[in-house]
């Protein structure tokens, strides 16, 4: 979360720099100092934000670590889950073997660590090696490799 503020902040400096070039040293000097207030406001909505879901979602609890992941093919959409609801590849939904359905699972890809919130609502995968299903929605949100099928995630179960 930092490094994506940092970066936010880091490009929202450089977008003003850079469209600034015409514009007198003093409205520079002006205009800068908005911006930054601007920026620093902006990140504390986001770390709000982030806060406020946290107290909603709650706490996550480690459940597994270098976990393989991959994600459902196309052929599965519209078809029913283990747990009665119809599949969709474009909700944030995942398949275990053991967890209980409606269970509420943060996915890290350990790669570039980006993350997803989904909900159990299938069982499998029914690859030995694999630990989690994805919807494809969730897996391309958080892969660094489009054309890949299967990525190594931390997994963490939400402690109500």
């Amino acid at each position: 979360m930092k490094k994506s503020i940092t970066l936010f902040f880091l490009l929202a400096v450089i977008s003003l720099v850079s469209s600034q070039s015409a514009v007198t040293n003093k409205q520079k000097a002006s205009i800068q100092k908005d911006s930054i207030k601007k920026s620093k406001k902006a990140i504390e909505i986001e770390e709000k934000k982030m806060d406020s879901l946290v107290a909603v979602l709650g706490v996550f609890k480690p459940f597994k670590k270098a976990a393989h992941a991959s994600y459902y093919a196309d052929k599965f959409n519209g078809r029913r889950t283990t747990s009665g609801a119809k599949f969709d590849n474009n909700k944030y939904t995942a398949a275990h073997k053991k967890l209980p359905f409606g269970t509420k699972v943060r996915v890290t890809n350990e790669k570039n660590g980006k993350w997803v919130v989904v909900e159990i609502t299938d069982r499998g995968p029914f690859v030995k090696s694999r630990e989690i299903d994805l919807s494809k929605r969730a897996f391309m949100d958080i892969t660094s490799n489009r054309g890949s099928g299967g990525m190594l995630v931390t997994i963490e179960v939400l402690n109500n």
